[in-house]
């Protein structure tokens, strides 16, 4: 049986985990519009409705809460492309094609946190996220293009690190693009058009 100090424990993380959201998407949506070093604390706190102090308190500086958040980002992208890959595809091709649409859903429904990545993940005071990155997404795409080179579906040879960079990218800047100027556009009319694109391209 739990201890009376327990529910009222267990409440107050839930709040911080709350409170941490919001700065989250409040940093994702501020950095996405004018980038890091525009970005002030101040301008965070009033978007997501905290007092600055809030800010301090959950994180510590603006730049423990921007590592905070590529983390948070980046842990939740692994996560989407690591269940497309379990899905019900039967080749590894066919799995290839299920992580470019999971990829597109995430940044159809998390745009700012896709243009924060393109923008600013590349600076050298983020390398342990680009890390990360590496480590937990793009070797999600990369396990996948090897299968299918085991399989025979791709040539024997191929570059699989450079190609599951090639295709995050990609797939990356193709949802930016068609949130910023193309936003009725479906998604699966998008992924139909890149799963042409990478067939013709890697068709052993």
């Amino acid at each position: 049986m739990s201890r009376p100090a327990d529910g009222p424990a267990k409440e107050q993380g839930g709040r911080r985990a709350e409170t941490r959201q919001r700065l989250y998407r409040a940093a994702a949506d501020l950095i996405a519009e004018q980038g890091f070093a525009a970005t002030t604390v101040d301008a965070i706190a009033e978007r997501a409705g905290v007092a600055k102090g809030t800010v301090f308190y959950n994180f510590g500086s603006k730049e423990a809460l921007f590592a905070g958040l590529l983390d948070h980002g980046i842990e939740r992208l692994a996560g989407a492309l690591a269940e497309a890959a379990r899905g019900p595809a039967t080749s590894p091709v066919a799995v290839l094609d299920a992580l470019m649409l999971a990829q597109l859903r995430f940044f159809d429904e998390y745009g700012p946190f896709a243009r924060v990545l393109l923008a600013e993940l590349w600076r050298a005071a983020w390398q342990d996220a680009v890390l990360r990155l590496r480590t937990s997404v793009l070797a999600v795409y990369e396990r996948v293009l090897a299968d299918a080179v085991e399989a025979g579906e791709l040539r024997p040879g191929f570059d699989t690190g450079t190609a599951a960079t090639a295709v995050f990218g990609m797939v990356l800047t193709v949802a930016i693009e068609r949130r910023a100027l193309r936003p009725d556009q479906p998604v699966e009319d998008v992924h139909a058009t890149l799963v042409e694109l990478v067939h013709r391209r890697i068709s052993p």
